[in-house]
């Protein structure tokens, strides 16, 4: 079955899905620094649950010669995710740092990649998505330590918005394309 044809057949369920994670995408935008913590500490989580399982990983294969750092693998997981899980108002400016630092490098990479491609369609749009990812990247990081408050739930927000129209507009798009 053609994928026009899956996403028509179930657009309820996407169309549903785009809402749902629209709202979401909602609240996080109004509550930033909430969005912040509890992303911070499903983060942790993960770490944690990562953490223990390299652990009982490591004791299960203990005659593998790498035993030792496979176990220390895990125990730097264990800490780091009860450090964030645990911990949800230590770290944020660091994360926020991190998140800065991604984003301006992000920017120059694709900054470059757009100038190397110039001849190229599209190269416009690669140089358009660079220059803001390096003023967002920018922005922030000239925030500091306020932009803590807000970056992080900021863009868990935008992310879920976007996520949430393109599942509301995919099912509208395929039903354009089947009617074609």
């Amino acid at each position: 079955m053609p994928t026009s044809a899956t996403i028509s057949e179930n657009r309820t369920w996407f169309f549903i899905l785009g809402i749902i994670l629209i709202v979401l995408g909602g609240v996080a935008i109004a509550f930033p620094f909430l969005t912040t913590i509890a992303t911070k500490i499903f983060l942790g989580w993960l770490f944690l649950i990562g953490g223990i399982v390299q652990i009982i990983h490591a004791f299960s294969t203990k005659g593998w010669s790498e035993f030792f750092l496979n176990l220390l693998m895990g125990v730097l997981f264990l800490i780091a995710g009860a450090w964030l899980a645990f911990f949800p108002l230590t770290g944020i400016v660091t994360l926020t740092i991190f998140l800065a630092a991604m984003f301006a490098a992000q920017g120059v990479i694709e900054i470059v990649m757009a100038v190397r491609m110039r001849p190229h369609d599209g190269w416009g749009w690669m140089l358009f998505a660079g220059i803001v990812a390096l003023a967002v990247g920018l922005m922030i990081m000239l925030n500091l330590p306020t932009s803590a408050a807000w970056a992080i739930g900021l863009l868990v927000g935008i992310n879920l918005l976007m996520t949430g129209w393109a599942y509301v507009l995919l099912p509208m798009m395929a039903g354009r394309a089947q009617a074609a």
